[in-house]
């Protein structure tokens, strides 16, 4: 094994913990990073403990560093941070979307805006603790995988990352299991072994996240009319970026059969609601495409594509590929395929790539 140079994104977590004691271990050189990304707050108190940018998650990458014997560095991300993300979080809500954040953090801060940090360290390659793979084929292209743990699995909000990402990129949680990582870092003696996952979006601290929208972006939280699909006048909602499709709990309506949120029109501060089988898709227009392990997209192509995250993948055929956007169609019919959310699609665990969904019918 060639020995490296390798940055390692520790966010104070478990799974980069280990990657980096893993790869200390394997001869590599080793150096921890966490990036501040998180806005100047009048009380950094109110930082959830558990948050990957809190304070105290800082304090736990250090300890491990520490432990480790490896030099360690905290950079400072806020202001790429608060444009490329957290603004953009407001803007996709305030125009009746449902962003991933995790995407684009992925895309712009963890490997865009610290690869030239890495490079400042004489670093050969970034290594984080994702749950997903990426693997050198005999060609020597690189290829992102998911993770062999499918329900850890993190290939989802990675698709934006191309060959040059990949080719100077380890994930070594890729080939475990989350119950041998926590063992792994009880055998290296690491404090955070038994720390639990944070599962909420990062830079929302206390309250509802449609709380930090309409701070920032009021029109985003006009009441507004409910109707149902007939285009009948229902209810009233408190705010576009309070809902999301397939939302049911919340709405404040009273009917003798279960209503969902099925549309979310912004032009007209609208919600639109319906019955669950108006949720159903069984086609998806996405843009704003990007190509992580695959040449191209073409009509015809059959994939494995998922909407969200924790969905499996559902058998589809790409029906238009263009450069800008695709059109899918499910070989069943999908639940709630959300505008805003990503669409990513598979040929078994590589990651072909994916885009951003702009429309479900």
């Amino acid at each position: 094994m060639i020995k490296r140079r390798i940055l390692v994104a520790m966010s104070g977590g478990v799974d980069s913990s280990v990657a980096a004691a893993l790869l200390l271990e394997q001869g590599h050189e080793v150096i921890g990073v966490t990036m501040n990304v998180w806005p100047e707050l009048p009380d950094e108190s109110v930082v959830r403990a558990d948050a990957c940018c809190s304070l105290g998650s800082v304090e736990d990458a250090r300890q491990v560093a520490d432990l480790l014997g490896i030099p360690y560095y905290v950079l400072n991300l806020k202001q790429v941070f608060a444009e490329r993300v957290i603004d953009d979080f407001y803007d996709e809500y305030a125009r009746g979307r449902t962003p991933n954040p995790c995407v684009r953090c992925n895309q712009y801060i963890k490997f865009d805006a610290l690869w030239p940090k890495a490079r400042a360290l004489d670093c050969d390659a970034i290594a984080t603790g994702h749950y997903a793979r990426v693997v050198e084929g005999e060609d020597g292209r690189f290829r992102l995988l998911r993770g062999v743990d499918h329900a850890k699995d993190q290939s989802y909000v990675l698709y934006t990352l191309d060959g040059a990402h990949l080719a100077r990129t380890l994930m070594p949680m890729g080939g475990f299991q989350k119950d041998e990582v926590r063992a792994m870092a009880r055998k290296f003696g690491l404090g955070v072994a038994e720390k639990p996952e944070s599962q909420e979006i990062c830079f929302v601290h206390q309250g509802a996240y449609h709380d930090y929208v309409g701070r920032a972006r009021p029109d985003a939280m006009r009441p507004g009319p409910i109707v149902d699909d007939e285009g009948a006048l229902v209810g009233a909602h408190r705010g576009i970026a309070a809902y999301t499709v397939g939302q049911r709990k919340g709405l404040g309506l009273s009917s003798p059969r279960p209503l969902f949120v099925s549309r979310i029109d912004p032009s007209r501060n609208l919600l639109v609601v319906g019955p669950e089988e108006r949720l159903l898709a069984s086609e998806v227009t996405a843009d704003n495409l990007h190509l992580t392990s695959g040449d191209r997209f073409f009509p015809g192509q059959p994939v494995r594509a998922k909407v969200r995250s924790r969905a499996e993948g559902a058998a589809a055929t790409i029906e238009a590929a263009e450069d800008e956007a695709l059109r899918v169609r499910f070989e069943q019919p999908q639940r709630a395929v959300t505008p805003g959310q990503a669409l990513v699609l598979y040929d078994g665990d590589i990651v072909l790539g994916g885009g951003t969904i702009v429309e479900a019918k």
